[in-house]
Order: C-alpha cells, then sequence, then structure tokens
C-alpha cells in the first residue's frame, strides 16, 4: 500500500486527485494538506486536513504538490529532509525555485511536470516530431483555462513553448484565455504556404490529470533519487 499526502488538498486539482486516491487499492491517502484560513473540509469527505505538513511527514511515502511556488518549495525542503519522494504539478516556478528543485533532486525522487494527463504528454512528442518535420512554417500556441487560473501563459503552454524554442531556436508566441470554467485547451498552430496544421487536446474533466498523477505517485515511490517528468512514467522507451 501506497501512502500519500496531498498538499493543496482542497484546491481544483487536489479534491480531483483525492477522490480518485480513495479509488485505488493500492493508494492509502494518510491526510490532505492546506492552509489554515482555508474554507471548511466538505463533509462528504472522511479524510484528515492538517496545515502542517511536517506533524504528518512520518506518515507516507509519497508528497503530492499542487499548491502555489512558495508552499511547494516550502514543503519540499522537508520532504527532502525527510527523505521523501516528492510529485509536483504546480506551475508558475522562477528559476530561482526551480533551482531548489533540482538541488533537491539530488538527494530524493523528484517528478516535476506541468500537466500529468497520458493525453498532453503525448502532445509534447507529437508537437517535437512536427516541429523537426514542419521547417519553415509560422508555429503559434493558444491556451484556454478558467477564470480563476493565477498563472498565464499556463505551465503545459510554457512547456510547449520550450519544447518548440529547443528545436527552432526562436520564442513562440502564445495567447492566454480565461473563461468561464475551462478546464483546460491547448492548440499548436502550424501555417505555411497553403496550408496548417492544428495539434488540439481539451481536457473535459481533471480526472484525466489525476489518473497520470496516480501512475506518477506509483513510479516516483520505486524510483531512484534524481528529477523525472512524466515522459520517464508514460513513455520509458521513447527518447
Amino acid at each position: 500500500m501506497i501512502k500519500v499526502i496531498v498538499c493543496g488538498a482542497l484546491g481544483r486539482m487536489g479534491s480531483c486527485l483525492i477522490k480518485n486516491i480513495l479509488k485505488e487499492k493500492d493508494l492509502e491517502l494518510v491526510c490532505g494538506i492546506e492552509k489554515k484560513d482555508h474554507p471548511e473540509l466538505r463533509e462528504e469527505w472522511n479524510f484528515q486536513i492538517s496545515s502542517d505538513l511536517m506533524s504528518v511527514i512520518k506518515r507516507t511515502d509519497c508528497i503530492v504538490e499542487f499548491t502555489n511556488p512558495k508552499a511547494t518549495c516550502e514543503h519540499l525542503k522537508v520532504a527532502a529532509n525527510n527523505c521523501k519522494p516528492c510529485l509536483i504539478g504546480t506551475t508558475g516556478f522562477t528559476e530561482g525555485q526551480l533551482k531548489e528543485i533540482r538541488n533537491a533532486a539530488k538527494r530524493i525522487p523528484v517528478l516535476l511536470s506541468p500537466n500529468m494527463s497520458v493525453g498532453v504528454n503525448l502532445l509534447f512528442k507529437l508537437v517535437s516530431d512536427a516541429v523537426k518535420v514542419l521547417k519553415g512554417y509560422d508555429i503559434e500556441i493558444i491556451e484556454s483555462h478558467h477564470r480563476h487560473k493565477k498563472d498565464a501563459p499556463s505551465g503545459t503552454a510554457k512547456n510547449l513553448a520550450d519544447i518548440i524554442k529547443d528545436i527552432k531556436g526562436e520564442k513562440i508566441p502564445v495567447s492566454s484565455i480565461r473563461a468561464g470554467d475551462i478546464v483546460g485547451d491547448h492548440t499548436i498552430l502550424f501555417a505555411g504556404g497553403g496550408e496548417r496544421i492544428e495539434l488540439t487536446h481539451r481536457a473535459h474533466s481533471r480526472d484525466s490529470f489525476a489518473q497520470g498523477t496516480i501512475q506518477a505517485i506509483r513510479f516516483v515511490t520505486e524510483a531512484s533519487a534524481g528529477l523525472y517528468n512524466m515522459f520517464d512514467v508514460l513513455f520509458p522507451n521513447i527518447k
């Protein structure tokens, strides 16, 4: 049984992940971590809630982060000091914070991914392949999320832009839309003379992210110290 702590337990992604963890026979939810001033726990959820990761860290096999960059880095220090694997789905990190994550990964297994769905990670691979073939095409990224999402562009869009930049050597324009309750849409537009190609992923619910996260939990608890991403989980034989 893999014992899990979810940080950001009452957020949109954290609460969805918890619902999915509770359905898995090989996973046990130890505790949900939330800030003290968060609205009360919903009555239908019967699990422990705490604002202090340190008080429950010894009881877990894996820490999952869906909070904010500052909280994630604080929790990561606790994880590293207690030799606990950490799975990070938080986005919006500064270069300094990413350095902290890389340093922690020298001591514990850390899986960092802006998006943990199988479909989005396949999209990353397809985009990489397309850029190598479609030379001379104009490329733009359009991403849409719900009105409450704080960072723009999304972490997924930034990752897509980085993938393309690493191949083309050019900065890629990203357009961000924040409206309604959109879970997450990402489109990469390739426009050439007389034709265009669009690669699109649309998330209908957060369950796809949660299911990918559950696969990542199983992976990271068995991994040695190092920094991993979802390709290591989903496509270990694809380079």
